[in-house]
């Protein structure tokens, strides 16, 4: 049983529609003659409480892909000893689930031994029996897990042990779970191993491509080393959602959504609904848990032929079904076809081609749309946008006077930190260049091979069943009343060296460590410095020494230098550099204007919050 929201989230008054990111009343609505057949997405009750349910519970069928295809219960990590570990808490919760490994691994130049506990992340609420967003199935004669959204965008308090919905998972190691798995080289696209022709030991291990020839595959277990090896460096709290083949992993985002927009840390994801959170929620499932959905755009992404491409992921899959041999003289693809689950659509997760499809496109950055079968087009995605955007982040346990609270918006106006954070969410929804905030430049050109698959977005009616039946109504999602100079950042396409959105600034009690890269973290103790000091040795960031650390820059300069003495952190480009913004002495600030400014911001909740509070 999931428990409940942190946080009411019930929307009061007359029914509203979101149109294309517009939100409108439903008198406004009817009175515009506005129906599903033109956009309009009804947010009522039945709306938000499915979104609830699909954050929670709603795997898409990545199950499939994590279990069978990518084995991430089949080698020394376990349900088994998952369940055990769960047991043992009897029902205390936590934050961080230990778990004993099944078997002797090493990964990289690490060594685990059998029997050892290691660091999840994963969370358990108190009271609960089930980890938080990994829905465990039993399906055709075995028990398969998935992800749900709520692994990565909620969080158990670690003093309460309840759910706090909308915050991330500060510590989830999902690098070190990812690398545990039997292929994780079946995730290579988002590691640094970008070609994979070095790994090739048998040139006459082969597969027939789609032209006839023929092409050697990478030596399996070569190609897993090299991915395990990276996959492990990743920080806790961090994922790599980027498919550009180089390692890229930002701090897991928060869903503390309203007037947040555009969305995901380089701001990609800005046209069609409720401001092109639908879209960011597409993006997760439709890329993140399931890489054969990219098998058609495998060539101009990764200069892969496709039939090698599948090739690569398949031939290491623990489940035989799914597991291709070179030696059966089909085609990846023939082979793949007599399991696919979800046929018709590239990838087993429940996904439709969208009307743009194989291009990619603002609506689908990757090219497909999640939507399963039984639902409307685009249902879920929706859902899922409109109960984010009631999330409200709860307010801390210690409360702070409102002198120091005055003081400290006074502060944040006369650093002019409102330039960039205004508004009520406290963003101006811009995309800031890589070069001018000065953030680590190699993440913001994660998406720039995309321009050579871009196309118009489009998207069939909200009213569309699932499976899409012929002849459905194409909408074109509007795009004109964006900037081109913006997408262009977002994207890093032509000669733009990329960008990073502009971060609102709510609920940062909850979101620690700070910057896109995760890496101006600071504990509570002066000595527990960068993500070495951290997140590394089990240590939770401390919410005000870290934002500290991103408005003081002589401890900057210490939390860098902490995270810089450890190598691999720079294999995976987290340094903790950029946005030097300052609020500290040699900018004229006193150090109790400083520690005002903290309390201030760690206080935001939205220009909302009140009001809605006092419609309960």
């Amino acid at each position: 049983m999931n428990p409940p929201p942190a946080q009411d989230s019930q929307v009061n008054g007359e029914k509203q529609y979101d149109v294309w990111g517009q939100t409108l009343t439903e008198t406004a609505a009817e009175s515009a003659g506005l129906t599903p057949h033109n956009g309009a997405v009804a947010i009522d009750e039945k709306l938000l409480k499915l979104g609830r349910d699909t954050l929670y519970k709603e795997t898409f069928s990545n199950e499939v892909f994590l279990t069978d295809i990518m084995g991430i219960v089949d080698g020394p990590f376990t349900i088994t000893n998952m369940a055990k570990a769960i047991v043992q808490l009897k029902g205390a919760g936590t934050t961080n689930l230990q778990v004993e490994l099944a078997e002797d691994v090493t990964l990289g130049d690490r060594s685990y031994k059998k029997g050892e506990k290691v660091d999840t992340g994963i969370d358990v609420p108190k009271g609960v029996y089930a980890p938080l967003g990994m829905p465990v199935k039993f399906s055709r004669g075995q028990l398969r897990v998935g992800i749900s959204c709520m692994a990565c965008h909620a969080t158990v308090d670690p003093d309460t042990k309840m759910v706090i919905e909308g915050a991330p998972n500060a510590d989830l190691n999902a690098g070190l779970l990812m690398a545990l798995a039997t292929n994780s080289a079946a995730y290579f696209t988002h590691t640094d191993v970008e070609n994979v022709t070095k790994y090739i030991k048998d040139v006459n291990r082969t597969v027939v491509t789609s032209t006839g020839g023929a092409s050697a595959l990478p030596d399996p277990a070569e190609l897993e080393k090299a991915v395990d090896a990276n996959l492990v460096k990743w920080p806790k709290g961090n994922f790599d959602s980027t498919i550009d083949m180089k390692s890229n992993p930002a701090q897991i985002p928060d869903s503390f959504t309203k007037d947040g927009h555009p969305y995901g840390w380089s701001g990609f994801a800005a046209a069609g609904p409720f401001h092109g959170l639908s879209a960011f929620s597409n993006n997760v499932h439709a890329q993140n848990s399931d890489s054969l959905a990219q098998v058609e755009a495998s060539e101009a992404l990764f200069g892969m032929e496709r039939e090698v491409y599948l090739g690569t992921l398949l031939q290491n899959a623990p489940n035989p079904a799914f597991r291709y041999a070179p030696a059966s003289g089909l085609k990846p693809s023939e082979f793949f076809a007599k399991a696919d689950p979800n046929p018709g659509t590239p990838g087993v997760n429940e996904m439709i081609k969208p009307p743009s499809f194989p291009k990619l496109t603002m609506m689908a950055p990757d090219g497909l749309f999640i939507s399963s079968p039984g639902f409307k087009v685009g249902e879920q995605v929706n859902a899922m946008a409109a109960y984010q955007n009631t999330i409200i982040p709860p307010r801390g346990t210690s409360a702070t006077d409102a002198t120091t609270l005055q003081q400290g918006e006074r502060v944040f106006q006369r650093a002019q930190c409102l330039s960039c954070h205004s508004g009520a969410a406290f963003t101006n929804h811009r995309v800031v260049s890589a070069e001018t905030i000065g953030t680590e430049p190699s993440r913001a050109k994660a998406l720039k091979k995309t321009e050579y698959l871009f196309g118009a977005a489009s998207i069939y009616s909200p009213d569309t069943p699932v499976p899409v039946p012929p002849g459905a109504k194409v909408l074109q999602v509007p795009t004109a009343h964006l900037d081109p100079a913006q997408i262009k950042l977002a994207y890093a396409h032509g000669d733009s060296p990329g960008g990073y959105k502009v971060k609102g600034l709510l609920g940062l009690r909850w979101t620690a460590p700070y910057l896109h890269d995760g890496g101006v973290a600071a504990g509570s103790d002066p000595s527990q410095l960068g993500i070495p000091g951290t997140l590394a040795k089990g240590i939770l960031p401390d919410p005000a020494n870290s934002l500290k650390a991103l408005v003081d820059r002589d401890l900057r300069r210490n939390v860098v230098d902490a995270n810089k003495r450890e190598p691999e952190l720079a294999r995976v480009h987290a340094a903790g550099i950029g946005h030097e913004y300052w609020v500290d002495q040699s900018a004229g600030f006193t150090k109790s204007e400083q520690d005002a400014l903290i309390q201030y911001l760690l206080s935001l909740q939205g220009q909302w919050a009140e009001q809605r509070s006092a419609n309960k």
